[in-house]
């Protein structure tokens, strides 16, 4: 591959495969995601301040936070972005279940003492609770709308997301 190309017009450079600067090099312009000329702080060329998008948090102490959704100030911030708090319409679901079982050290409890006279089938009423699954929360504000899992840990968890939930309905609608 050291030959030249023959069907090369005259005048055009020679075709060089890959990236012009190695990967990690520093690059004249920021990629995607990054903010492109002014922001937030800084001014314009005729000296204007730049507003603060609605989006970005200006700051303060979150009020609330339900799994990757929390409530700062008039705004809650999702990794999508930031809504309207305001009208806020929020829901949970449970999609979690219990399930409550035998352990398999009381089968093996049981099995082994049954000899004496038939104690070993006390073993038989040891049960162990079981949760798995999630809670759903979902919220849609300013035509936007996101959910987050919560993993249930406990059988409890749902009541606890529910008060949360409720918190979050009440400062919607001031």
């Amino acid at each position: 591959m050291s030959e030249p190309n023959p069907y090369r017009p005259d005048g055009e450079p020679e075709y060089q495969w890959g990236p012009e600067q190695p990967y990690g090099y520093p690059q004249e312009t920021r990629g995607y995601g990054y903010p492109q000329g002014a922001g937030p702080g800084f001014t314009q060329a005729a000296g204007v301040p730049v507003p603060v998008p609605y989006g970005q948090a200006v700051g303060g102490a979150p009020a609330l936070a339900i799994g990757d959704i929390t409530v700062v100030g008039d705004t809650i911030m999702t990794p999508a972005g930031g809504m309207p708090l305001r009208g806020a319409v929020w829901n949970a679901s449970d999609l979690s279940r219990t399930e409550e079982k035998i352990p398999v050290y009381a089968i093996v409890l049981a099995v082994l003492f049954v000899g004496a006279c038939g104690l070993g089938l006390l073993f038989l009423l040891i049960k162990e609770k079981e949760t798995s699954g999630f809670v759903q929360v979902t919220v849609t504000s300013g035509g936007k709308h996101h959910a987050t899992m919560i993993p249930a840990m406990h059988p409890h968890l749902f009541q606890q997301v529910m008060a949360q939930v409720g918190y979050a309905r009440s400062i919607s609608a001031m």
